[in-house]
C-alpha cells in the first residue's frame, strides 16, 4: 500500500499516465513534473494503455515464480521436525543441511514459527475457535481444591504448622483416612463458562456425581437466562457424570444439546481449563484462608469481580460481561 503522501499514489499515477497518453507529454516532461524517472513514467503510461484506470492500483511485489523456494518434500520434513520434535530453525537446518534462514522462512509461511502456536501434547498447530453469540455453547467441568485445616494450610504456613493444624482439625471433626492420617477433605468446584463471552458461573459441592452436576447445570442455565442468554449446547469432558443417561435426559429436558470432548484431549475444553487456573490464582490460593468456610464465602465476590471488572485478554482486554448487553448490575 502506498504511503498517503507518496509522490505516486494511485491517483498521481493516473494523472501522470493521462498526461502522457491523452495529452501527449513526453516521458521526460511527465517524469520531471512528478519527480520520478522517465522509466517509471513509461511504466505507468504503458500500464494505463493496457488496463486503463484500474491498472494504477497497488499490486503485490511477490514474484510470479520462486526458483529457490524449498521443494514440497523439504517443507514436509521441516514441518514434521517442528511438530514432532519441536526443533528450532538452527537444529532443523543442521539435520537437513540447509540455511537456518530458509527453515525459518518455511516455518513463518506455515504459521508455526512460534512454539506457542503448536499444541504441547500432539505437536499439531493450535485450532482456536469462538462461537458467534453468547449461549451458543457453554463449557462445564469440575475442579478440585483441598479443604483448608483450621488456621490455614501449607501454601501460606510452614509444613510443620500446617500439619499441626490438620491434626487439630481431624481431632475436632473425627475424620481420619488411611493409616489414621488426618482427613481434611476436598472441595469439588463445578464450573460453567460461556464460550463467546467467558462469563462464568460456579458452585462448590462435596462430590462430582451426576445428580450434583445436573443440579449445577439447571441453576446455571437459569442464571444465564436471567442475564439474557439462552443456552443451546453444553460441552463437557468424558467424566462419569457427563456420560450418564441422567445427564443426557436432563439436557434434553432443558432443550440443550450435550457434546463431549475427544478422550484424552482436554484442549478441546481449553477455555474452562484456563478458567480453572485463573480461579486458583485469583480465589483459591490468592491469600491466607484460616478455614474452608472462609474461602467458600469469598467465591461469590470473586466471581462478580471476574465477570464484571477483571479484563480478559482473549476478548480485547474487556471484562466478560461486556459481551452481553442490557445486563442488570453491569456497571456495579
Amino acid at each position: 500500500m502506498s504511503h498517503a503522501n507518496a509522490a505516486l499514489t494511485p491517483r498521481a499515477r493516473l494523472r501522470l499516465a493521462r498526461l502522457v497518453v491523452e495529452e501527449h507529454w513526453t516521458y521526460a516532461e511527465a517524469a520531471k513534473m512528478f519527480m520520478v524517472s522517465p522509466r517509471t513514467a513509461k511504466k505507468w503510461a504503458d500500464r494505463f494503455r493496457r488496463e486503463g484506470p484500474t491498472g494504477m492500483v497497488d499490486r503485490s511485489s511477490r514474484p510470479h515464480t520462486s526458483p529457490t523456494k524449498a521443494p514440497p518434500n523439504v517443507v514436509r520434513e521441516i514441518v514434521r521436525l517442528r511438530w514432532r520434535h519441536r526443533l528450532g530453525p538452527v537444529q532443523i537446518a543442521g539435520r537437513l543441511g540447509m540455511q537456518a534462514s530458509s527453515v525459518h522462512a518455511v516455518l513463518v509461511r506455515c504459521r508455526i514459527n512460534r512454539l506457542s502456536h503448536i499444541d504441547r501434547i500432539t505437536g499439531e498447530p493450535l485450532r482456536r475457535y469462538e462461537h458467534a453469540y453468547a449461549g451458543s455453547l457453554i463449557h462445564v467441568d469440575v475442579t478440585k481444591f483441598g479443604d483448608i485445616p483450621d488456621g490455614g494450610g501449607h501454601r501460606f504456613l510452614t509444613r510443620q504448622q500446617s500439619r499441626a493444624n490438620g491434626i487439630a482439625t481431624a481431632q475436632r471433626t473425627g475424620d481420619r483416612g488411611k493409616h489414621y492420617r488426618p482427613l481434611i477433605g476436598t472441595a469439588f468446584v463445578h464450573t460453567v463458562i460461556d464460550d463467546r463471552s467467558r462469563v462464568a458461573y460456579a458452585e462448590i459441592h462435596a462430590d462430582e456425581k451426576a445428580a450434583t452436576a445436573i443440579g449445577v447445570l439447571e441453576r446455571a442455565v437459569a442464571w444465564f437466562a436471567d442475564h439474557g442468554v439462552t443456552v443451546e449446547r453444553v460441552l463437557s469432558d468424558n467424566g462419569a457424570a457427563y456420560r450418564s443417561y441422567a445427564w443426557r435426559d436432563a439436557c434434553s429436558e432443558l432443550g440443550i444439546t450435550p457434546k463431549r470432548t475427544r478422550p484424552y484431549r482436554p484442549q478441546t475444553n481449553g477455555k474452562i481449563e484456563r478458567f480453572h487456573r485463573t480461579l486458583g490464582d485469583g480465589w483459591a490460593y490468592a491469600r491466607l484462608y484460616t478455614s474452608t468456610d472462609q474461602r467458600n464465602e469469598a467465591l461469590p465476590d470473586w466471581l462478580h469481580f471476574y465477570n464484571h471488572h477483571r479484563v480478559h485478554s482473549a476478548i480485547g482486554a474487556r471484562p466478560p460481561i461486556s459481551r452481553l448487553t442490557n445486563v442488570p448490575g453491569h456497571h456495579t
